[in-house]
């Protein structure tokens, strides 16, 4: 008994102790010593659909003059942080959804103005005000619906002058949203107090220096046409440094057409982005402000989807260009996705859906596009990184490449005024497409295209910086240690360069 006694007495006062002095709490400091507190943490689950390329380094680039062009590609080592991407490439059904929210969110807005207030939500459940928002729980009466419910519905539609058919009016289908430039707001020279501008002491601030910045805005008119117009102003507050942008997000189903001339592709324009049939196969037809657009409402439509956890995730975005061919070169940084030599395998199949012999379109089995994923992944988990359509990538296009850009995270952006020239509009497209040759679908090439076309080559993948990402296990000296971070990690980091226009 008297041990028992004195094993409980030694356990309070150890239990005393802990409490006095912290214990192996993280919150407080123990003996006086700074021990750290913990950041927020998650566990951020596998966005679905994407796979994880872990972070790492490649020599950029290809060193050997292209024998098709005899164009030298600049070269580089760089580095990147981890990041999630698409599998495969955003399918016909993947954007199709895009376009029917937009529609149905134009729909709800109609039915909420003609008097049925159910399809908007202005108080909380307490029946305090919130801002005002749809309701996306409410249906709409797509069946036996009233006059006032028919004539919402119907006015997203049209009848074509000819036959009649019944279509949407793609010309309504307009996405609005918002981004904060938080690249130039964490910039220097664009603080609000001006005393924080310039760190330097020996200079005097001028506490009435004007800073001019500029800021993307957009309208549409009466007839329905949308303005888009970059304003010059002032520098006064934080929401100078948001801008706005209003995109038709409805593809171009035209470019069937306008890409070949003189061919029979009328099929194409009229059910390759809506029928069934069609539905597994990468969109095409979407220009690089639309694939933006898609990024921002796939971001939005995972916020609303996870609630208040979803602050700690990284938004939806195209990927850089270095991003881009670090993730199509795999683990061993191959020039091609695959390990092997040569575009087939020994038994004649190919690797990718191309264009292998001139005017030879079917003879990897493919005459247009084909079904994503339907070619083996690389060692990343990635299909179609070569060849079936090419993609975009957030980066602007210049003869220098990587060699303007930082070598940790590079990329290079521009957000090209509508006044702008039209040079200064291009954007960085790689891995080729179903009409290219061998040479165009390395993970090397580069080519480009004008931020404004869409075209029936083209399509698009979206990645998400990874949260947090785990150390590597390095060697140093003679033993193997893995390093890791602490705390609340952040997105990826800032240490690249970013051209922003800034005009007087």
């Amino acid at each position: 008994m008297k041990k028992f006694l004195l094993s409980l007495c030694l356990i309070t006062a150890v239990l005393f102790l802990a409490a006095c002095f912290g214990g192996t709490s993280r919150s407080n400091s123990s003996g006086g010593e700074v021990t750290g507190v913990g950041g927020s943490s998650i566990t951020e689950p596998t966005p679905y659909g994407m796979v994880l390329v872990n972070k790492g380094s490649l020599k950029m680039g290809s060193e050997n003059t292209d024998s098709l062009w005899g164009k030298q590609l600049p070269t580089r080592e760089i580095s990147v942080d981890a990041f999630w991407m698409d599998e495969h490439e955003v399918t016909n059904s993947m954007y199709r959804q895009f376009v029917f929210w937009v529609r149905d969110s134009i729909i709800r807005e109609r039915l909420a103005a003609g008097g049925d207030e159910s399809f908007k939500i202005d108080e909380d459940k307490n029946g305090d005000p919130v801002t005002p928002h749809l309701n996306w729980a409410k249906s709409i009466p797509w069946k036996n619906p009233d006059d006032e419910q028919k004539e919402a519905i119907e006015s997203m539609y049209i009848r074509h002058p000819f036959d009649g058919t019944k279509m949407l009016d793609a010309k309504q289908l307009n996405y609005r949203y918002e981004v904060f430039d938080y690249v130039t707001a964490a910039k220097r020279k664009y603080r609000l107090n001006p005393e924080e501008r310039n760190l330097n002491t020996d200079v005097t601030v001028n506490p009435n220096e004007v800073v001019w910045i500029s800021k993307d805005t957009a309208y549409v008119d009466d007839e329905g046409n949308i303005h888009r117009e970059t304003i010059t102003r002032p520098l006064s507050s934080m929401w100078d440094f948001v801008n706005t942008y209003i995109v038709n997000v409805y593809p171009d189903t035209t470019c069937w057409i306008n890409d070949f001339q003189n061919a029979e592709n009328e099929m194409y324009m009229r059910m390759y982005f809506n029928h069934s049939n069609y539905n597994d196969y990468p969109v095409v037809g979407v220009n690089w402000e639309q694939a933006n657009a898609f990024c921002n409402w796939r971001t939005d439509y995972l916020i609303k989807g996870l609630g208040a956890s979803a602050k700690y995730m990284q938004r939806y975005r195209l990927p850089t260009e270095a991003e881009w061919e670090y993730a199509a070169r795999g683990k061993e940084g191959n020039e091609l996705p695959w390990t092997q030599d040569g575009v087939k395998s020994g038994n004649g199949c190919f690797y990718a859906n191309f264009k292998p012999d001139r005017g030879n379109y079917t003879k990897d089995g493919n005459l247009i596009t084909s079904k994503v994923g339907i070619y083996s992944a690389n060692s990343n988990g990635l299909f179609d990184m070569a060849g079936n359509v090419a993609e975009w990538t957030s980066t602007v296009y210049t003869e220098a490449g990587v060699y303007s850009m930082s070598d940790m995270n590079p990329t290079l952006t521009y957000n090209a005024a509508l006044e702008d020239p039209y040079a200064l509009k291009r954007k960085s497209v790689r891995g080729g497409s179903w009409k290219d040759p061998e040479s165009f679908i390395k993970s090397a090439w580069r080519s480009y295209e004008y931020q404004n076309v869409g075209r029936s080559f083209i399509g698009f993948r979206c990645v998400r910086s990874q949260v947090g990402t785990p150390g590597k296990k390095v060697k140093t000296g003679a033993k193997t240690k893995a390093s890791k971070s602490k705390g609340g990690g952040g997105g990826k980091s800032g240490a690249t360069r970013s051209v922003r226009r800034t005009r007087r």
